[in-house]
Formats: C-alpha cells, sequence, structure tokens
C-alpha cells in the first residue's frame, strides 16, 4: 500500500520551525522541539519531507499550476509537448512556451518555492537527528539526505546558479544564502551518504534503498558528463538484478505497473473516493476536455515533431536525420464528422501508447473522435494531440481515479523519477562517450527489443494492429556519432512525455538548435505559431532558467540573476 501523507505533518513543520513566535508552553495542537526529539519525531518530519515529493503544500508563492511534480511543464518548454487548451487559458505558461520568459513569471516562482520547501523539510529532519542522542537513526538520515539531495538536484538542473541551504543554515534559520555557482558536490555528498547507508530493502513503498541512491548517483554524474563514474554506478544497478524492464511497454502506465520491477524511484500518488488530496494535483489540468469521461482542461498536448520521431524505416529503424521530412498524418483543422484517414506508414509501436491521435483507441475508452475531444481550435497553438502515459485506462477508475473539489481529475498514478528503462539507456550513453559502442548498442536494443515483444496497441474492429507497427534493434553502430545520435533519439521515443527531454537537450548543448529548428517544422501544421513565437526565440540565455524576481527582492540583494535576465 502506498503511504498516505496527513496534512497535520505540514501543520507539524510550520509550527516547530517558528516555535521562537510562541511562548515557552507549545500553542494548542502544537508540538514541542522536545516532544519531537526522538524516533516518532524523526518519523514524523520525514514523512512530510516525504510528502514534499508531490509538491503540493499550503502556503507557496507563484502560480501553483507551475509545481508540476511529474515535470510536465518542463516538457512544455521542449520539443514533445504544447502547452495545451486555448491560448488564453494559462497564459503564463504560453509565454513560457513561446520563450517570452520573464523573471517574474509565476510558473518559475512556484517551482522554485516548493523545491526549497522540500530542502527546509529534508533538513529539518536532518537538524532534528543531530540532536538525538542514544538512537541511531542513520538509516533515517540517510532517507532525509536522499531527499534533499533529490530536491537540490531538480534546483540545480533547472536554474544552475543556485544557493545551498545546509542543515546548520536551517538550524540558525540562515536561509538567505547567496548563489554563486552549482552546487553538484553537494548533490554528490547526499547521495554517497544514501548510498552506503539506506537499507538494502524497505518495507514501504516509494522509500529509497542504497540501490536507488547509486541509481541517482549515476543520473547525477551523467549530467556532470563523468562518464566512467556514471557508467561504474548506472551498472552496480544493472548487475544487482533488483530490476527488469516489464514485458509490455504500456504497462508503466496502467495502475498494475506502480512499483514493478522497472520502477526505481516514483513519487506515490493515490486517489480516494474524497478529494484525493495524496493526488496530482498539479497534473489536473492534462486530462482531455471534454474527451471520453468529460474531463478537463484539455492541457498537456504532444507536438507533431514528436508524433513524427515515431516513424521507422522499412528495417525497422528510427528516421535518426529525416523524421521530420514528411509528417505522420494529422487531424489539425478536420472535424470529427469529416472523413479523415490515419496515417498508413511504418511506426514505432511505442507511440500509440504516448500519443493519442484520432482513429486510435485512446486507452481503453474508445475510438479517439478527434477535434470534438480537443479544446483547443485551429487559432491556438495546441496541436491535434491527446496525452496518454499520465492517463489511466478504462477500468481503472476506481483504483486511480480521483476528484478535486471542482470536479476536476486526480490521479493516483505514480510518477517514475527514475525508472528502469532510463537506467539502462543513461548506462548506454555512457558507454557511447568512453568509446564502448558494443555494450551501448546492447543497452539501446534491450529497451528496443522490449518494445518490439510487447503487446501492440489492436484496432477496435478486432482486425489487428491499430497501426502498422514495425521496430526492430539495431544491428550495429558503425560510429561513435551514429551511436550518440541513435542513444539520444531513443531516450525520446521511451521517455517522452515523461519530462525528461528538456533537460537532456540542455546538458547535450544542443537546446537552442532544436528547438528553434523545432518551431520552424512545427509551424507546418500549426501556421499561426510562427508568428506568435518569431523567428530563432531560443537564445543562449535559456539554457537556465530565470531566478525568480521575488526572491531575489526577499534577498535584499543576496541573489543575482542568471545571465540575460
Amino acid at each position: 500500500m502506498k503511504t498516505k501523507f496527513k496534512f497535520l505533518i505540514a501543520v507539524l513543520l510550520v509550527v516547530s520551525a517558528c516555535s521562537k513566535d510562541f511562548t515557552e508552553s507549545p500553542a494548542v495542537g502544537a508540538l514541542s522541539d522536545q516532544a519531537l526529539q526522538n524516533s516518532k519525531g524523526v518519523e514524523l518530519l520525514l514523512t512530510g519531507a516525504y510528502s514534499s515529493l508531490n509538491t503540493s503544500r499550503n502556503g507557496g508563492y507563484g502560480n501553483s499550476w507551475g509545481n508540476s511534480a511529474d515535470n510536465w511543464v518542463s516538457d512544455v518548454l521542449s520539443d514533445d509537448a504544447h502547452k495545451g487548451s486555448t491560448d488564453d487559458d494559462q497564459a503564463e505558461l504560453k509565454e513560457i512556451e513561446l520563450y517570452n520568459w520573464d523573471a517574474a513569471n509565476g510558473y518559475f516562482s512556484a517551482k522554485w518555492g516548493v523545491l526549497f520547501a522540500g530542502v527546509n523539510r529534508a533538513n529539518a529532519v536532518i537538524s532534528l537527528i543531530s540532536k538525538i542522542e542514544g538512537e541511531d537513526l542513520t538509516a533515517e538520515l540517510a532517507e532525509a539526505r536522499f531527499l534533499r539531495g533529490h530536491f537540490n538536484f531538480e534546483i540545480q538542473r533547472r536554474w544552475g546558479n543556485v544557493p545551498y541551504i545546509s542543515e546548520e543554515n536551517y538550524l540558525n534559520t540562515e536561509f538567505n544564502q547567496p548563489n554563486s555557482g552549482s552546487i553538484w558536490d553537494r548533490i554528490e555528498e547526499d547521495f554517497a551518504f544514501a548510498k552506503e547507508n539506506l537499507p538494502a530493502t524497505q518495507e514501504a513503498k516509494g522509500k529509497p534503498t542504497n540501490i536507488v541512491a547509486t541509481a541517482y548517483m549515476g543520473k547525477v554524474q551523467i549530467y556532470q558528463s563523468k562518464w566512467s563514474e556514471a557508467l561504474t554506478s548506472l551498472e552496480t544497478v544493472i548487475n544487482s538484478g533488483t530490476y527488469a524492464l516489464l514485458p509490455n511497454f504500456v504497462d508503466m502506465f496502467r495502475a498494475a505497473g506502480e512499483n514493478s520491477s522497472e520502477s526505481v524511484f516514483a513519487i506515490q500518488f493515490t486517489a480516494d473516493a474524497g478529494q484525493s488530496f495524496n493526488g496530482n494535483f498539479a497534473g489536473a489540468l492534462n486530462f482531455p476536455n471534454p474527451g471520453p469521461f468529460g474531463s478537463c482542461c484539455g492541457f498537456y498536448q504532444p507536438t507533431q515533431d514528436l508524433v513524427n520521431a515515431f516513424q521507422t524505416s522499412a528495417d525497422g529503424l528510427p528516421l535518426l536525420d529525416t523524421y521530420n521530412n514528411q509528417d505522420v498524418a494529422n487531424d489539425f483543422g478536420v472535424a470529427s464528422s469529416e472523413p479523415f484517414t490515419p496515417h498508413s506508414g511504418n511506426l514505432d509501436p511505442r507511440l500509440d501508447y504516448t500519443v493519442g491521435r484520432r482513429g486510435v483507441d485512446f486507452n481503453g475508452y474508445g475510438v479517439h473522435v478527434g477535434a470534438d475531444w480537443i479544446r483547443a481550435g485551429t487559432a491556438d497553438i495546441s496541436g491535434p494531440y491527446l496525452p496518454k502515459k499520465n492517463i489511466y485506462h478504462s477500468g481503472e477508475e476506481g483504483v486511480v481515479q480521483g476528484l478535486g473539489g471542482w470536479g476536476q481529475q486526480i490521479s493516483g498514478l505514480n510518477y517514475n523519477i527514475i525508472r528502469y528503462a532510463d537506467v539502462i539507456l543513461m548506462a548506454a550513453e555512457a558507454a557511447v562517450e568512453l568509446g564502448q559502442l558494443d555494450k551501448a548498442l546492447g543497452y539501446v536494443n534491450q529497451v528496443r527489443n522490449r518494445a518490439k515483444s510487447s503487446q501492440y496497441l489492436q484496432a477496435i474492429d478486432g482486425s489487428g494492429d491499430a497501426a502498422t507497427y514495425v521496430i526492430e534493434p539495431y544491428p550495429s553502430f558503425s560510429d561513435a556519432t551514429t551511436a550518440r545520435k541513435a542513444v539520444r533519439f531513443e531516450r525520446r521515443l521511451e521517455l517522452g512525455m515523461e519530462g525528461h527531454r528538456l533537460y537532456d537537450l540542455r546538458r547535450w548543448g544542443v537546446a537552442a538548435e532544436v528547438m528553434n529548428e523545432y518551431f520552424v517544422n512545427e509551424a507546418r501544421t500549426i501556421t499561426n505559431i510562427a508568428q506568435k513565437v518569431g523567428a530563432s526565440p531560443v537564445i543562449d540565455k535559456h539554457k537556465l532558467h530565470p531566478i525568480p524576481t521575488t526572491s531575489i527582492d526577499l534577498s535584499g540583494g543576496v541573489l543575482s540573476q542568471n545571465p540575460g535576465f
């Protein structure tokens, strides 16, 4: 059973952190510092730190939709996803998609605030443990440091030049720290401690083990291009035998696939018959509108560019250099009452488990009917597609479907921060950079062979496969350039619409080039995007997010803005 986090935790954290505002007798409903100084108190605060993974909290600032624990907002900044819905709904996010970035944008400040709240909740646990004598809380300390490492990793890869708040800073309420550069060394220290001190197994789902910390360390090393160290970490995970790819690709995005052999570290979302306070609140916008079950709000629509990437050659391989030469057939501007013929060319079967497109079954709810399920119109920059990975399947409504206070869908599907296919592909990437092309080939083909052997989506009429699915493993990599291109492309095919793409483009140093070309190509389908975005909108400054203006102002000038903003 998933761990359910109670709102009481958030209250206790606030009260315990602000005890100077009270008299020596704790306020009614509050716990004193002394009452928390035991293993139960540590467990209480640690639960509060875990609850920050879902990035929902009271008292935040900025636009709360920007919290996005599943990083869907980050996908909107990439060539994988449009904001979706109508242009005027969540106009701040439209400006982000079009790369009209402003440091006062509420989406940036919301994410900044919620991630630092996570850091401070982890620091609260670490600080409390330092005051307790006579109990061995090493494992709990390792969990807290793992969580702090995670939150700081998310901060680091967004903003680059960031402040570091240590447990000593937290204890002394010295939160106003300068952002003089990167904090990769501090992040590595936390994961190194976690790797050495976490247990090999955990009874509670969602808690990290030593092998999970090793996987996260490998990810941190990949981001720094520490190829040898990363490959060692990632192959430790692979060779441990702890994880395995599920037989069917789609199962990772169904309730039955939660906490499975492919899930390395996941946010434990839950849904219930009430308002599902432990569900994916910041993902509530991302359901079809109206779609097959009358949901809201039509955001997070896959791009034509992403769909094109799933085209394959006659021998079942990706069109690495030519995938955008021809568009997969789409129904943009075609009414649901008008005829439409879906694409007849070769496609990777993962497409129809990633993207909802007209004429193909939508997660068991029947054939996607096209424009009548799309909230956006042709005047908007959203396109004709729907997301699938974040949407539950027919028959799962009583398991992972929840509803919010105004009737919005609150999903209880877990979000995988790291899954095993990601580990394999990171290992492949490191192997390429170390010149170990045969090893990289083997890892990439593990992922492709799983896709090949998976159950393909079937046509509703029972006539067979829903499309012409053709996929094969690579026979060889002729050189490092080809191998590198293949590995990077495979990451997009396997992990599309899972919140990874923007950060991959950034760490590869190709974000501006790829995004500027993307806008040109996307305008073939959504013609008015060219006028709205302008020519070559992505420039060097966009390799980092702007530091929120509110945070700089509150710091009294201690924080400095990233270049170009």
